[in-house]
């Protein structure tokens, strides 16, 4: 096994994936860019899970907070989607678990995954 496999290994749940958060602690301690974990995971057949935005996996989310909902609107394209990172922007003010509710249960659609992990998806009818 080399030494990135060994490191992948130490960050799988329980269900043999990589949470998203614990996916960006794996890039800085492998010293890449997030928006490479994507392509990593997939050479080892490895997958992202629990997205804190609500795109994807089972992460407990509380209710859609109508003053993130307002400030996320204000970064959606025509389209009512909101780039990932203007998401995790948003979340500096609020919280990642109260903006991932937001997006979970709302109409808000997350593009551009920060991780690599998707372009454009509905987070309200797929599962990972």
């Amino acid at each position: 096994m080399d030494n990135t496999a060994k490191i992948l290994k130490q960050y799988l749940n329980e269900n043999g994936k990589i949470n998203c958060l614990d996916a960006f602690k794996l890039a800085r301690e492998l010293n890449i860019e997030p928006i490479e974990i994507a392509k990593l995971t997939k050479e080892y057949s490895i997958k992202i899970d629990n997205c804190e935005l609500g795109v994807f996996g089972s992460n407990d989310f509380g209710e859609v907070r109508e003053g993130i909902y307002d400030k996320l609107s204000l970064r959606t394209n025509e389209k009512n989607e909101v780039e990932c990172s203007a998401a995790w922007e948003v979340a500096k003010e609020f919280s990642l678990k109260k903006v991932g509710a937001t997006t979970k249960k709302s109409d808000l659609e997350v593009t551009y995954c920060k991780l690599g992990c998707f372009r454009t998806r509905s987070h309200h009818d797929s599962k990972s």
